[in-house]
């Protein structure tokens, strides 16, 4: 492997993927490495929403509520595949924010973003609206508005697949163990944790994207002083059998403050959450209290006719946002707006990346490009920011448009089955015809592990995606996890290891000469 690179990333969350595509996209040598799976911890954990942030304008964040409006249309055009428009109802609670003050801030929402893909807001009587059937009769009024779903993990994998084709190194299961400082250079260790090797590239500038392990990454470099905090706050979600039989999404306001999310999610089940926990524990072993899930339990039942009980839990999942430490007096109110630190006072230079949402990733990674340009001279002269207009894999979907893509996937794959086509174009988007191959039938897609997943479909991620284990295909290239049998995790993983070898960089067919 080529040593020398441009730009070395470490992390491989949104913002690390973010950040390779478009260094990569601009002709510049970029390592990745990510210490394990692609996604692995925050970026997985969100309450998979492109959003601005509604609740953001309480706190007068309207720079942040803004941008993130401004890039949820970019990401929308980018990859409707795994993005698409919903349909929020905020119902009115006369006990808590007066009725002016919602319709002041959606008018804000609406207008202050540049908004021209999806509907305005409006007022709507839960009286005769499908959202009103599911929750108590004291709620009677609400407000409707539009944000994004975004499948997160998938979000982060494609960008990775994007810098890939443009030629950037992607290494999972690579730790980085030191940092060692020059004037024009650095050198940088890395651990290859499945081979058990070591190695040492040297890179004209770092990224640090290291999420919740920001000050751990720059505490490998001896000669930091850095002064910047991070507030670890660890957000938790609970998934439920279904709620409602609709497509809307709710957001419910607390008495503490916050809101609470109930988001149709797989088809069968109702996704809720999140909460705003700081810890000072390993970040890459939280999960989920009992307290947190009273508490989902408690502000959901507010509004539901039927109450949600910690008995009535499926699944439940736990991420850490590294926020920027703002001296905010709750985490709560800490700003998820990113702060980057560019320092290049003791020779080579280094970005650290502090907070930040997924909605505001492509621009996130733009900006620490735009940096390091103005700051450095890399072996290539990096070319023009281009993300704004590219689509990331599997979405070059003429004019955007799912409902007519899915319609003509059927017709060119009609022995596909139903639930299974629409689960991959979802997934994949045109990638569909890479995944599907020469196969002329179901029987084609391979044995057949439950719900909608089979053999050609892991073939796929592990030959294209970087997924590893079984943990990596059911719950972050896809969340099949919740729609098969006990003990498929371990069958999927003794596949894995008996078609797959490694080879010191990646996963291939086992096969001699693959």
């Amino acid at each position: 492997m080529n040593t020398d690179f441009d730009l070395v990333i470490i992390g491989g969350g949104v913002n690390g993927a973010g950040v390779a595509r478009d260094a990569a996209g601009r002709g510049l040598r970029v390592l990745l490495c990510e210490q394990d799976d692609l996604a692995q911890y925050t970026s997985s954990a969100s309450t998979k929403l492109i959003h601005g942030g509604l609740r953001y304008l309480e706190y007068y964040d309207f720079k942040l509520v803004r941008h993130a409006l401004q890039e949820r249309e970019v990401l929308l055009r980018a990859a409707p595949h795994i993005i698409w428009p919903l349909r929020f109802i905020l119902p009115h609670h006369k006990a808590l924010r007066p009725r002016w003050l919602i319709r002041l801030g959606l008018f804000l929402y609406d207008h202050i973003g540049g908004r021209k893909l999806l509907p305005a807001s409006h007022s709507v009587k839960l009286t005769n609206h499908p959202s009103g059937r599911a929750l108590k009769g004291e709620y009677t009024d609400a407000f409707e508005y539009s944000d994004c779903w975004v499948q997160d993990a998938r979000l982060v994998v494609l960008n990775a697949m994007s810098a890939g084709e443009k030629g950037a190194r992607i290494l999972t299961q690579t730790r980085c163990t030191d940092l060692t400082r020059a004037a024009d250079h650095w050198q940088v260790k890395l651990h290859d944790k499945r081979g058990e090797t070591d190695q040492t590239v040297t890179a004209t500038a770092v990224v640090n994207a290291s999420g919740p392990w920001v000050e751990r990454t720059l505490n490998l470099d001896e000669t930091n002083d850095a002064e910047h905090g991070v507030r670890l706050v660890k957000g938790s979600h609970i998934v439920v059998p279904k709620l409602f039989n609709h497509p809307y999404t709710y957001i419910f306001q607390n008495a503490d403050n916050r809101i609470v999310f109930a988001v149709p999610y797989e088809q069968d089940y109702t996704l809720l959450g999140t909460t705003d926990v700081e810890i000072t524990d390993d970040p890459g072993a939280v999960a989920i209290d009992q307290s947190e899930i009273d508490y989902i339990c408690q502000a959901v039942s507010e509004y539901f006719e039927l109450p949600v009980s910690p008995a009535d839990v499926r699944w439940t999942y736990s991420g850490v946002r590294p926020l920027y430490d703002d001296s905010a007096s709750n985490a709560s109110k800490v700003t998820r707006d990113y702060k980057l630190h560019l320092d290049t006072d003791d020779g080579a230079p280094i970005v650290s990346i502090y907070g930040g949402k997924i909605t505001t990733f492509r621009k996130l990674a733009e900006e620490v490009v735009d940096m390091l340009q103005e700051s450095l001279k890399f072996s290539t002269q990096p070319g023009p920011a281009w993300t704004a207009s590219e689509p990331l894999p599997g979405g070059d979907i003429d004019n955007a448009d799912f409902d007519r893509f899915l319609a003509d996937s059927k017709t060119r794959w009609p022995w596909l089955d139903a639930a299974v086509l629409y689960d991959y174009a979802r997934n994949y988007g045109t990638r569909m015809r890479v995944l599907l191959g020469d196969a002329a039938s179901m029987d084609d897609l391979g044995r057949h592990f439950g719900g909608p997943l089979y053999a050609r479909e892991v073939d796929y991620l592990v030959l294209h995606e970087w997924a590893a284990t079984a943990k990596d295909i059911l719950w972050r290239r896809s969340k099949k996890g919740l729609h098969v049998s006990e003990g498929t995790e371990q069958a999927l993983q003794d596949y894995i290891d008996s078609t797959y070898r490694y080879n010191g960089e990646s996963l291939s067919l086992r096969q001699t000469n693959a």
